[in-house]
């Protein structure tokens, strides 16, 4: 490879880390070729773009951009692949739904939304970390729920008062 072409690379995966606030670094070395295959299909069914890349083409983009990605870098030893994607938990349910056929792909480090997770024993916690849709969704049920109390408690409050003072005249 050589020089511009290093560049180009390394310029093409500084957009992509730019452009992207969820990135996972696997290691899918040791996978067959029909194995691969499935874990590509896999990710582009879940929307999840998989790249292999060269370690010191990656740590120089990582330098070149303007995130902080912290001890990332250091986990940059033997085979690399990034998987890039929207939803913060997806490649991490990806790679837990495969490893059930696989002992791959592990998980070598994630930057999800500014944080930064190192290690394969973080899976779990990455998998469990929510999206931005169930977030809102979530407090949109909270704020949803005093009103709905507060309405109904008007309603049943307003009957009840209604009744007491239909029996009062009566008498």
């Amino acid at each position: 490879m050589t020089r511009e072409e290093k560049a180009t690379v390394i310029k093409d995966l500084t957009t992509q880390l730019a452009d992207s606030s969820t990135i996972y670094v696997a290691d899918i070395s040791g996978l067959d070729a029909g194995t691969t295959s499935d874990l590509r299909r896999a990710c582009f069914k879940a929307d999840i773009r998989l790249a292999v890349v060269k370690n010191t083409l990656l740590a120089k983009a990582m330098e070149a951009s303007d995130k902080e990605f912290g001890e990332l870098p250091e986990t940059l030893k033997g085979n690399t692949s990034l998987m890039f994607s929207e939803v913060a938990n997806a490649p991490a349910k990806l790679i837990k739904n495969f490893r059930k056929k696989s002992d791959k792909p592990l998980l070598k480090g994630a930057f999800v939304e500014e944080a930064i997770y190192i290690g394969d024993e973080n899976l779990e916690a990455l998998v469990s970390i929510k999206s931005k849709e169930e977030m809102i969704g979530e407090i949109i049920g909270l704020l949803q729920s005093p009103a709905k109390n507060v309405i109904s408690g008007l309603k049943s409050g307003g009957g009840k008062i209604a009744g007491i003072l239909k029996t009062l005249s009566e008498k």
